[in-house]
C-alpha cells in the first residue's frame, strides 16, 4: 500500500509534525467522517501552518490515504501477536468486543467506516481499504494455517473461507453495533464466527467450549 507523500527521509521533527497531522485527521474523521473533514480542520486540531500540512500531504486524497494506511497498520484493531490457537482468536474477538463497549457502541476511524464512505467514490482509496483488509485477512488466515500445521484444525478446513468469515463477522458486527448502539450484534457474529471455526478442530479440540 502507498501513501501520497514526497519521496524523503524525514528528520525525527519532521516526522513527528507529519505524525501529528494523521493523529489529527483521524480524530476528526471518527467524529465528523470524510466528507466532514477539511483540510483547515485539521490544520487548526494538528497546530500546523499551511505550508507544513502541504510540506507533506499534497492533498485532502494524499492525507486520507495515509490516514488509511494507519488504521490498516494497527493490525485488526486489537493488538494480538499470533492468532494461532483458539485462545488467541478468542482472546482478540474479546478484545474488539471491549473496544466497542469502551466506544459506547460509537463509531471510529476504522477501515470499515473509512470504506463506507470511500470505497465508492474514490478508486485509490478503494484499492488502499481493499489491500488493508486483505491484510488483516492474512494475518487471521496465517494462524489458521499454523492451528492447521499443528493438528488442531482438520486437513479438509478451508482455511481462505475461515479468514474471510470472521473478518466478515468483526466487520459486519462492528457496523450493527455502531448503528444500534449495542454491542450484542458484534458477541453474537463474532461468537458464531468462532464456532464455525471450531467445528474444524480435531477431535481433541473440538470438544473444548467456544467461549
Amino acid at each position: 500500500m502507498t501513501e501520497s507523500v514526497k519521496p524523503r527521509r524525514l528528520t525525527p521533527k519532521g516526522l513527528a509534525t507529519r505524525n501529528r497531522i494523521i493523529d489529527a485527521a483521524t480524530a476528526l474523521i471518527a467524529r465528523h467522517g470524510v466528507a466532514g473533514t477539511g483540510i483547515e480542520d485539521v490544520r487548526s486540531a494538528a497546530e500546523v501552518s499551511g505550508s507544513q500540512l502541504y510540506h507533506y500531504f499534497e492533498s485532502k486524497q494524499a492525507l486520507i490515504r495515509a490516514v488509511i494506511t494507519r488504521q490498516a497498520d494497527s493490525a485488526l484493531g486489537p493488538r494480538i501477536e499470533a492468532l494461532d490457537s483458539f485462545e488467541a482468536l478468542r482472546a482478540w474477538a474479546d478484545a474488539a468486543i471491549e473496544r466497542q463497549l469502551e466506544n459506547d457502541g460509537r463509531g471510529d476511524c476504522s477501515l470499515g467506516s473509512l470504506a463506507g464512505e470511500l470505497s465508492t467514490s474514490d478508486e485509490d482509496s478503494r484499492t488502499d481499504l481493499a489491500n488493508g483488509f486483505l491484510r488483516w485477512k492474512d494475518l487471521i488466515l496465517n494462524g489458521l494455517r499454523a492451528m492447521r500445521d499443528r493438528g488442531e484444525l482438520r486437513e479438509d478446513a478451508e482455511l481462505d473461507e475461515l479468514a474471510f468469515a470472521l473478518l466478515s463477522a468483526l466487520q459486519g458486527g462492528v457496523l450493527l453495533s455502531q448503528t444500534m448502539r449495542h454491542v450484542q450484534p458484534l458477541e453474537a457474529s463474532l461468537n458464531a464466527a468462532l464456532a464455525y471455526i471450531r467445528s474444524f478442530a480435531t477431535s481433541g479440540e473440538g470438544s473444548r467450549p467456544v467461549g
